[in-house]
């Protein structure tokens, strides 16, 4: 099992305070988060005002955003640009090294100055981006510029364009919401590890980078060598040494012996921690970074999509990664934790993560205790003008295509995700307009098979598919009877899945199916409010503080009658790998979550598990 650096680096009451990175870790860092000057800037005016060079008016609370209540500020209403002040001690001890300050995620297009000299631009509310301090020395003043047009075509997941929070779209996150950093690292430094695990080979490969600071080029090592070492709670595994001065990423082959192979799965997520280190031509170690990998496999077997070589059937739930109090940013470490829980005690193995690249830390905990995820990305906002939040005649900017590399580039190597998605619920007919969502669809799919060609891609969730050579298929539908829920679902037999048509009406949206597995990737929906349901199930339809699929039950007994009803068709269906029920909380108005919002129980949790047990179809073949 991995070391967790849970707080090493934090000094005593620093918000969030564990190690961002758990799956690359030096020994020296320290934790940025804490009070931060901050200044809103309503005209995006603020570098011409001035605001870059002087003390910020207000402060704020990092890692959250001002729309959330931790942050201190708690203002949801738009805001265009905002500014971050703070200065920064870089440690005496980190002499003779380069700093590196990393921001975990800031929404949406950030500015970095140090000391009034830009060192970073970065766009996309999603992914991490670095600045590279060089041999900066003392205190140091850094200050961000966050520029957030919630209006315009940005990938921005689940957030509201408009003044308030509607159906299925949820209060903003501008500017920075993950944890700030900083790590002290030589002139030639290791990258992220790329690790692919061999099932097949009881191996693990290991790809390198090798970065030289302050140049953009990688020289002056001859002689050098690259050590990776594999252990378990027995002791060392393996360990291979190749040279380091001749390939711009070294790789390294590690075979595990047989007696001390044991694979990650859902049961038994059993992980070894790895070691890389990167030593000069007298043996003298440049750098070293801890990592961790797990052996497992993911492949295709007919219509099943196999976990080690046998059928696991995906019992997933749809998880939006929404905190009352944080918004996007979970409140507590423990926080992370306690939603895979929630959602293991509820039957599921696993989550969608949806329509938002989750901090890394919810990765590093799916990784130990066996939950499966898909990666996905929050593209919603790319639609044209008029168009609604399902993204019709879909526009995407480039900087889809380059955030969403950098999200596969980050998460490669987490054994817990078992497929990539880029795309959810694009809507538009297979007309000569469509071509637009065409070539960002294949973009998008192309993007995540040349990253990763040891997972499955499915080209985009639920609606438009556009690219044949998919290597799985699926469809979301909240119907709410059972009975008829079992009739469409039916399709697949006939080898026409409904996703072949737009909803509720006979406008074809998607290429012809190929037979590949498929699966229920949104359905149930299932909108229960147990405060009311019992004595008026009507009380809020309609209303701005509720929204769900479907007639609300009339009471809990109806609830669980619904949900075994719709779960069983897919379990029983032997066409089926797998579903994902949406959702696993409430989030604001969307009150169709097994959980409440507050995490609170709203139900009759074992039962939900129970209706989930089971053997799938597929898994008794």
């Amino acid at each position: 099992m991995p070391q967790d650096p849970t707080t090493a680096g934090a000094g005593g009451g620093v918000p969030r305070p564990e190690h961002p990175r758990p799956s690359v870790v030096r020994a020296d860092w320290i934790n940025l988060n804490g009070t931060w000057g901050f200044e809103v800037d309503p005209g995006d005016s603020g570098l011409e005002r001035g605001v870059r060079d002087r003390p910020l008016a207000g402060s704020i609370t990092v890692p959250f955003a001002p729309e959330s209540e931790l942050s201190g500020i708690g203002d949801t209403d738009f805001l265009p640009a905002v500014w971050y002040r703070r200065e920064v001690a870089i440690p005496e001890d980190w002499a003779g090294r380069r700093t590196l300050l990393h921001f975990g995620a800031v929404d949406h297009d950030a500015t970095v100055w140090v000391d009034g000299e830009e060192v970073v631009r970065h766009r996309g509310g999603f992914t991490p981006f670095t600045a590279d301090l060089g041999h900066r020395r003392g205190t140091v003043t850094v200050v961000v510029r966050a520029r957030d047009d919630h209006r315009g075509p940005q990938a921005r997941g689940k957030q509201s364009t408009r003044y308030d929070n509607y159906e299925c779209l949820y209060t903003r996150t501008t500017g920075i919401w993950q944890t700030v950093w900083a790590e002290p690292v030589p002139d030639v430094s290791l990258g992220r590890p790329r690790i692919t695990p061999d099932v097949a080979g009881s191996t693990f490969h290991l790809e390198q980078p090798l970065r030289r600071s302050g140049t953009g080029a990688v020289g002056d090592r001859a002689g050098w060598t690259l050590t990776a070492s594999v252990r378990d709670a027995a002791g060392e595994v393996v360990t291979a040494t190749v040279r380091a001065d001749l390939d711009l990423s070294p790789r390294l082959v590690l075979p595990v012996p047989a007696d001390r192979v044991r694979l990650w799965e859902p049961a038994d997520p059993h992980l070894y921690d790895v070691t890389v280190t990167l030593a000069d031509a007298s043996g003298a170690v440049v750098d070293t970074v801890e990592t961790y990998a797990g052996l497992r496999s993911v492949s295709i077997d007919g219509k099943a999509v196999l976990l080690n070589g046998r059928p696991v059937f995906q019992r997933l739930v749809l998880d939006q990664g929404y905190y009352p109090d944080g918004l996007m940013t979970a409140p507590t470490d423990a926080a992370l934790v306690a939603d895979i829980e929630l959602s293991l005690a509820a039957g599921f193995n696993g989550a969608r993560l949806h329509q938002k690249v989750f901090e890394e830390r919810f990765l590093f905990h799916a990784d130990r205790l066996g939950y499966l995820v898909w990666g996905e990305f929050g593209d919603w906002g790319a639609a044209e003008e008029g168009s609604s939040h399902r993204g019709e005649y879909q526009q995407p900017t480039p900087n889809f295509v380059s955030q969403w590399l950098e999200a596969l580039e980050r998460d490669y190597s987490h054994p817990s995700i078992v497929g990539w998605c880029g795309l959810n619920e694009t809507h538009q007919p297979l007309t000569d307009r469509g071509q637009v969502l065409d070539d960002a669809t294949r973009a998008m799919f192309l993007a995540a098979k040349a990253m990763d060609t040891s997972r499955p891609v499915l080209d985009a969730s639920g609606y438009s598919h556009r690219v044949l050579e998919s290597d799985v298929w699926d469809s979301h539908n909240y119907t709410q009877d059972p009975a008829e829920f079992a009739r469409e679902m039916a399709g697949l037999a006939q080898g026409r899945p409904d996703t072949n048509f737009a909803h509720g009406t006979t406008t074809v949206i998607s290429l012809p199916y190929q037979g590949q597995p498929w699966f229920c990737s949104e359905f149930g929906g299932i909108w229960w409010r147990p405060d009311t349901a019992a004595s008026d199930p009507d009380v809020d339809r309609g209303a701005e503080s509720s929204w769900g699929y479907g007639e609300p039950p009339r009471s809990e007994e109806e609830f669980h009658h619904r949900f075994e009803g719709l779960t069983g068709v897919l379990l029983d269906d032997p066409l089926m790998f797998g579903y994902c029920y949406t959702q696993l909380t409430d989030v604001f108005q969307e009150q169709n979550g097994i959980y409440s919002f507050d995490r609170s129980v709203k139900l009759d949790v074992e039962r939900v598990r129970a209706a989930q047990q089971r053997p799938a179809a597929i898994e008794r073949t």
